[in-house]
């Protein structure tokens, strides 16, 4: 395939797959249909590349994409409730590996309580916490409106202190 005068794919793949990557796998709970998303979404861009016009946050505008396409994806494989349900026996960390074994105990605790917010939440959360964006461009990404995008993540922040708070206080009795 020819590549349109102007779009460089290989420089949009290269700053911007990791943060997708991790972004879709949070939603899908699933490394294959990560992937696949990920590819349709940069083939998407090489076939259109007229997308790309007058975007003025690349990070968002693919942010968007990729939300959208899970989001389409869930609904061409059923209803949202199945798919949480089978998300919700998955555990997906976001975690790099760490061999520091009560690290590993917190990682995991984390990533599952993670996996239990539901899903607009936990977009939200992923994108404040590991994308490091702002609310105004989490709501840009996912076409809400920030204050929309701060409650959810705020109620999100509520859950995992909620679920994590037992295990913060055994750790710190076994200090």
């Amino acid at each position: 395939m020819k590549m349109p005068a102007g779009l460089d794919i290989a420089r949009l793949y290269d700053e911007h797959a990791q943060p997708l990557y991790a972004f879709l796998l949070n939603l899908t709970r699933d490394e294959a249909d990560t992937r696949d998303l990920l590819q349709e979404i940069f083939v998407k861009l090489a076939r259109a590349p007229k997308l790309l016009d007058g975007v003025r946050e690349e990070r968002a505008f693919l942010i968007r994409l990729a939300h959208n396409a899970a989001i389409d994806l869930m609904r061409r494989r059923g209803t949202r409730e199945q798919m949480r349900e089978n998300f919700a026996a998955e555990i997906i960390s976001p975690f790099a590996p760490a061999s520091d074994p009560d690290e590993i105990f917190f990682r995991e605790n984390l990533a599952a309580a993670v996996g239990e917010l539901p899903e607009e939440q936990r977009a939200v959360v992923h994108l404040k916490l590991w994308g490091e964006l702002t609310f105004e461009e989490i709501a840009a990404a996912l076409e809400i409106p920030p204050n929309t995008a701060a409650s959810r993540y705020r109620y999100g922040l509520d859950k995992l202190r909620g679920r994590l708070r037992p295990l913060y206080e055994e750790m710190k009795k076994a200090e």
